[in-house]
C-alpha cells in the first residue's frame, strides 16, 4: 500500500466527496461570515477542495485563491461554475506556497488537522502571518477534540446508511501524538472501497499558542457559523487571529 501523504485523502475521495458533504446553510453562513472578514480582499483558502466554500465566497465579489494538493479535488472545483477562474497553487498548504498578501485566510472542515505533525502545524501559522496585510485575520473552522469517543483508544461506527450501500468509520487513536488514523469503508453493490484519512488534531489552546509563536493573537471565537458563544460545552469552533 502507499505511503499515507498530503495527496492521500483528496485523491481517493475526490469522486464521493461533493455526495457525501452536500452544500447546505452552514456553507452560505461561513461565506457570509467570510465576505465580512475580508473586507476587500483578496481571500486565501488553504485546502479548498471542491470549492464548497470558495466558490459561494466569490460569488459574492470576493477574489478568493486557494491552495490544495490533490489534483482530483481541484479538478471537480474547475468542472463547477465559476470554479475555472479562482487561482489554485498545487502543493501542501503548510507551505503557503503564494507570493501574494491577503486580507483573510482561511481554512475550514478541520482540514488544518490534516497537517501530520505539530512542527507542520506550527510552520503554517508562521507563514499565515508571514501572507497576512497589516490588518489581516487568520480563520480556523475545526472540531474540539473529544477522546471519549474511543473506546480502548478505537473506535467502530456507521455514518451513512443507504438504498445501495453503507459507511463505516474505523479508527485508532493515539493521545501521546494526538493522532488519528481512519478508513472510511464504503461497502455497496459494486464491492467495498475505502477511503483513508489521517489527522493530527490540536486543542483550542493549542492553537492560541501556535498563533502567538507566529506573532498572532486570537480575536474572536465562535461555537459556529451562526456566531453562537463559545463554552467548556462546544464541540467545533470557528476562532479568528489577528497580527499583533
Amino acid at each position: 500500500m502507499p505511503a499515507y501523504d498530503e495527496t492521500t485523502y483528496g485523491e481517493c475521495i475526490a469522486d464521493v466527496y461533493d455526495d457525501w458533504y452536500p452544500e447546505g446553510l452552514a456553507e452560505d453562513l461561513a461565506a457570509a461570515a467570510l465576505k465580512e472578514l475580508a473586507g476587500d480582499g483578496p481571500a486565501l483558502e488553504l485546502g479548498i477542495g471542491t470549492g464548497r466554500v470558495a466558490l459561494p465566497l466569490a460569488a459574492q465579489g470576493i477574489e478568493v485563491h486557494g491552495i490544495d494538493a490533490s489534483p482530483a479535488m481541484v479538478e471537480k472545483l474547475r468542472a463547477k461554475p465559476g470554479g475555472a477562474q479562482i487561482p489554485v497553487t498545487l502543493g501542501n498548504f503548510a507551505e503557503v506556497g503564494v507570493d501574494a498578501s491577503y486580507s483573510l485566510i482561511f481554512v475550514v472542515f478541520n482540514t488544518f488537522f490534516a497537517l501530520a505533525s505539530q512542527e507542520e502545524q506550527v510552520a503554517c501559522f508562521s507563514r499565515v502571518a508571514n501572507r497576512l496585510q497589516p490588518h489581516g485575520v487568520f480563520l480556523i473552522e475545526a472540531f474540539v477534540p473529544d477522546p471519549g469517543r474511543f473506546s480502548r483508544q478505537q473506535l467502530l461506527q456507521t455514518s451513512r446508511v443507504g438504498n445501495d450501500g453503507i459507511v463505516l468509520e474505523t479508527s485508532t487513536h493515539d493521545p501521546l501524538t494526538q493522532r488519528i488514523c481512519s478508513q472510511q469503508v464504503a461497502l455497496t453493490t459494486n464491492g467495498p472501497k475505502l477511503y483513508p484519512v489521517q489527522i493530527r488534531y490540536a486543542w483550542p489552546s493549542e492553537l492560541d499558542l501556535m498563533a502567538r509563536l507566529a506573532g498572532m493573537r486570537l480575536r474572536e471565537r465562535w461555537s459556529d457559523w451562526q456566531r453562537s458563544p463559545f463554552t467548556a460545552s462546544s464541540d467545533s469552533h470557528v476562532s479568528i487571529y489577528e497580527k499583533r
